[in-house]
């Protein structure tokens, strides 16, 4: 019996209340001027941009931007070091193999990874990202590094404040915040490993840092505080930086089927003059609706704001059953696409679908997509809530579908 994961108690309890009261009111703030559609699959996000406050119309904002990569097949690995603690191996072709080394010889170009401040449970935190970070660039993949600016999970449902910053305000915090993301950027790069690219939060549709960088519905007024901190992250980037260095600035939102919030969202960045190169999503279907939804956010996004487009997390489950005594993330059968089947083939075919989506982004500004928590394997003493959506089966075997990112 694998043992209870403490971390991801919240995680089962906000699924298990999803399923069951299904169409409830959105934890996150809405904006003051919105009201959800009733048949809307979007959680945890304005439907609607605000209607009381005009915007500019956006425009290019004037910082230079990495050379684009190649297209990314990456996955989020952030979950591998604790499974190999716990005793989980990663097996291809019968044999027991690094988990990267799996990922890259299945055509893997690119990993994720999360970065929690002070984590309670040991992992993700910098000296274990510093590690990770040397074993990612040694097998020769790019690296992203997500912020979270927390202890603990970052997403639409609650951006808390890491507890040393807990009394920060202000300047306090954005100096925190400018100061973290340097020490962080400047570790990385003494070792060698400077990444090449960095979320500057985690899901921050509702803003981050809560709740002096709190946006949306009652906190509305925010965006400047919001925007500052932002600036202060990006900021830590750059200054650690020597000439000729480039590390690409993601902002990340969840709402990848939501064209409406998406626009809420970047045209108060783009109003607020918050530098980025990337675009970043969360696309998960059971959350945010359609591959059409998706299509026809990122088509749009990418002719309004002129910037490359990443879907930042993704999956899709290869199977309903549940292998350990956490739960699953992903189990009715109403969570999934009706074209897709929980099995491996419909798990590849899927990503096939998303990726071929990004390939006809207008202006080729769709850039790639990470599978997240690829890695997420029940082990001897580590239990897993996403088992069935992982890219290995119940027994650590890599999965057929992984070969998708071979020849998609």
């Amino acid at each position: 019996m694998t043992s209870f994961r403490p971390e991801m108690l919240a995680v089962g309890l906000a699924v298990l209340l999803v399923y069951l009261l299904a169409g409830c009111a959105q934890a996150t703030p809405l904006p003051a001027t919105v009201t959800p559609a009733a048949t809307s699959t979007q959680v945890n996000t304005p439907t609607e941009p605000p209607t009381s406050t005009p915007l500019a119309s956006p425009t290019a904002t004037p910082v230079p931007s990495p050379t684009p990569p190649p297209f990314i097949f990456g996955v989020d690995a952030s979950y591998m070091q604790q499974i190999e603690d716990a005793g989980g191996l990663y097996y291809q072709n019968g044999a027991a193999t690094d988990g990267l080394q799996i990922f890259k010889d299945h055509g893997i170009n690119y990993i994720r990874l999360r970065l929690w401040v002070a984590p309670i449970i040991g992992y993700n935190d910098l000296n274990h990202t510093l590690k990770m970070a040397k074993r990612v660039k040694d097998l020769g993949m790019n690296l992203m590094i997500d912020f979270h600016y927390s202890d603990t999970w970052a997403d639409p449902g609650k951006q808390y404040k890491p507890s040393a910053w807990a009394g920060l305000k202000g300047e306090a915090l954005q100096k925190a915040v400018h100061d973290y993301t340097h020490q962080v950027i400047a570790g990385l790069k003494k070792q060698g490993t400077l990444p090449d690219s960095v979320q500057i939060g985690n899901e921050i549709t509702p803003g981050m840092l809560w709740d002096d960088g709190r946006v949306g519905g009652a906190f509305d007024s925010n965006w400047p505080q919001f925007a500052a901190l932002l600036k202060a992250g990006v900021s830590g980037v750059q200054d650690a930086l020597s000439p000729g260095e480039k590390v690409g600035i993601v902002l990340h939102v969840d709402a990848g089927g939501n064209n409406a919030t998406c626009r809420w969202f970047f045209d108060h960045i783009v109003q607020q003059q918050v530098p980025f190169d990337y675009i970043g999503l969360s696309y998960y279907p059971w959350w945010h609706g359609t591959l059409a939804d998706l299509q026809n956010n990122l088509n749009d996004l990418a002719v309004r704001y002129h910037k490359p487009l990443l879907v930042v997390e993704t999956a899709y489950p290869w199977s309903l059953e549940n292998n350990d005594n956490m739960g699953n993330l992903v189990g009715p059968q109403t969570q999934l696409l009706p074209e897709f089947e929980a099995s491996v083939d419909g798990q590849r075919r899927f990503l096939l679908a998303e990726m071929d989506i990004l390939k006809k982004v207008p202006q080729g500004l769709g850039k790639g997509l990470f599978y997240w928590a690829a890695d997420d394997i029940t082990s001897p003493r580590f239990g897993s809530v996403f088992e069935n959506a992982a890219t290995f089966d119940f027994k650590g075997n890599v999965l057929e579908s992984l070969k998708v990112f071979l020849s998609p």
